[in-house]
C-alpha cells in the first residue's frame, strides 16, 4: 500500500514538474512575445506620432498638434511663465503621443481622440501662459500700466459754483456702454439715432501742436456772384492732412494719433450754411447746409482747396471749417483754454456781385447816386459860366449828401458807394 502510494506520489511529482516546465516555457514565450509587442507598439507610437504631426493622420491629432505649435509660439513671448506653460503643453503632447501609440493597435480613431484631448490640454496651458505675454493690443485684459487712477475722482474735491461731479471709473470706463443698453455700439457706423462709442480718445496733441485754420477765399465780408463756380481756399497748420478713413465703416472707430512731430494726423472739412441775414442771431440747424465737403487731400503749400461747382444762390452765408482726426472725430488738444481750432467767415452771394450785399436800407447808395447825377450835370454844363456855377453848387451839394448818406449807412457802407462790404 505504501509502495503504491509512493509510486503514485512520484508519478504525480514528475507530472507536475513537466507541467511546470511546460508552463514556464509558455510564460517565457509569452514574455518574449509581450516584449516584442511592446517594442512593436513603441515603434508604432514613434512612427504614428511623426505621421500625425507631419501629415495629420486624423482630425483629432491635427488639432492637438496645431494647438501646441500655435500656442507654443505665443507662449515664447510670455517670458518664463509662458515657457513653463509651453513645456507643460509639450508634456501633454508627449503623453498624448504615447497614449495614442499604446492604443494604436485598437484603432486610429481612439488615437485621434486622445490627440484631440492633448491638443485641448496644450491649448489650455499655453493660453494660460498667454495671459501674461500676449500682445496687449489683442488681449481682452486691461493692462495695469494704462489704468488712469484719476478717473476715480469726481472732481468735487475742488468745488466750484455750478460744477457737477464727473462720472468715475476704476477700469478706464472699458464697459461704460453697458450702462446704456438702449443704445447700439457705434461700431464704426454713423447712426443717426445715436449710439455709444467704446473707442478711447487716443493721443492728445500738445499745446505746441494745436491745429488752426484760416479762410483765404472767400474773405470775411466778401460779395461773390450767384450761381458761379468759386474756389474755397483755407490755410492750415499743425494738422498732417491727407489722413482719412472710411466714413461709413470706421467712423469714430479708432483713437486720435499724431505724427513724429506731434501734429494730429487727419483731414478737414468745409461746410456752408445759408443765413437769413448777415446779422442773424438765431442758431442754425446743423441738419441743413448748402454745401459740405471733406478736404481729404494733402494741403498744397499749407492750403486746402475745393471748388463749389455751380456756386450758390443769392443770399447770405457763413462758411466754417471742421478740423478732424483720421477717423473723423474733432481734433483733441491738451488744454481747455485755447483759441478756436477752426475758422468761420460770413459772405454774401449776389445776383449783381458789384452791387450791395445789404438790404438796400443804407442811405449811402442813394446819396452816392445823387452825387453822381449832380456831377454829370456839372460836366455837361461846363461851357457856360452860369452852368458852371450851377454845376459847382450841385457838386458841392452832392458831396455833402454823399457824406451824410455814408454816415447814415453805418457799417453797411464801409468804404463808400459800390463797395458795401460788411465790417466785422
Amino acid at each position: 500500500m505504501f509502495a503504491k502510494k509512493a509510486i503514485i506520489l512520484a508519478l504525480l511529482s514528475l507530472s507536475l514538474s513537466v507541467a511546470a516546465k511546460s508552463k514556464d516555457d509558455t510564460c517565457d514565450a509569452q514574455q518574449a512575445k509581450t516584449v516584442t509587442i511592446t517594442q512593436t507598439v513603441s515603434a508604432a507610437a514613434a512612427t504614428g506620432s511623426s505621421v500625425l504631426a507631419a501629415a495629420g493622420g486624423n482630425t483629432g491629432a491635427n488639432k492637438g498638434t496645431g494647438a501646441g505649435a500655435t500656442k507654443g509660439t505665443g507662449a515664447n513671448k510670455g517670458g518664463n511663465n509662458a515657457n513653463k506653460g509651453g513645456n507643460n503643453a509639450n508634456k501633454g503632447g508627449n503623453s498624448a503621443a504615447t497614449s495614442a501609440a499604446a492604443t494604436a493597435s485598437k484603432g486610429g480613431n481612439n488615437a485621434g481622440t486622445t490627440g484631440t484631448a492633448a491638443g485641448t490640454t496644450g491649448t489650455g496651458a499655453t493660453t494660460a501662459a498667454g495671459n501674461t505675454g500676449d500682445d496687449p493690443q489683442t488681449s481682452l485684459t486691461l493692462v495695469q500700466s494704462v489704468i488712469a487712477t484719476g478717473f476715480a475722482n469726481d472732481g468735487q474735491d475742488q468745488p466750484t459754483a455750478g460744477q457737477v461731479p464727473s462720472l468715475t471709473s476704476t477700469n478706464n470706463f472699458i464697459n461704460f456702454c453697458a450702462t446704456v443698453p438702449n443704445l447700439p455700439i457705434t461700431n464704426g457706423q454713423q447712426i443717426k439715432t445715436g449710439s455709444c462709442n467704446p473707442a478711447p480718445m487716443g493721443v492728445i496733441a500738445a499745446t505746441t501742436n494745436m491745429p488752426s485754420s484760416k479762410f483765404v477765399n472767400p474773405k470775411n465780408g466778401a460779395t461773390i456772384p450767384a450761381n458761379t463756380n468759386f474756389t474755397v481756399q483755407m490755410a492750415i497748420q499743425h494738422l498732417e492732412t491727407g489722413h482719412f478713413t472710411n466714413a461709413n465703416e470706421n467712423y469714430f472707430a479708432a483713437p486720435q494719433v499724431v505724427n513724429a512731430q506731434g501734429d494730429i494726423q487727419g483731414h478737414s472739412h468745409v461746410v456752408i450754411e445759408a443765413l437769413t441775414s448777415l446779422d442773424q442771431t438765431t442758431p442754425t440747424d446743423p441738419n441743413k447746409f448748402a454745401f459740405f465737403k471733406g478736404l481729404n487731400d494733402v494741403a498744397q503749400n499749407g492750403v486746402l482747396s475745393v471748388t463749389v461747382d455751380g456756386g450758390l444762390p443769392a443770399g447770405f452765408y457763413r462758411i466754417a471749417s471742421i478740423n478732424s482726426a483720421a477717423n473723423h472725430q474733432p481734433a483733441l488738444v491738451a488744454i481747455a483754454q485755447h483759441g478756436s481750432l477752426d475758422d468761420m467767415v460770413y459772405f454774401t452771394v449776389s445776383d449783381n456781385a458789384a452791387a450791395a450785399g445789404n438790404t438796400g436800407k443804407g442811405a449811402a447808395n442813394q446819396a452816392a447816386g445823387t452825387g453822381a447825377a449832380a456831377a454829370s450835370a456839372s460836366a455837361s454844363a461846363a461851357a457856360s459860366a452860369a452852368s458852371a456855377s450851377a454845376s459847382a453848387a450841385a457838386t458841392k451839394g452832392g458831396k455833402g449828401a454823399a457824406a451824410a448818406g455814408a454816415n447814415k449807412g453805418g457799417r453797411f457802407g464801409q468804404k463808400g458807394a459800390g463797395k458795401n462790404r460788411r465790417s466785422f
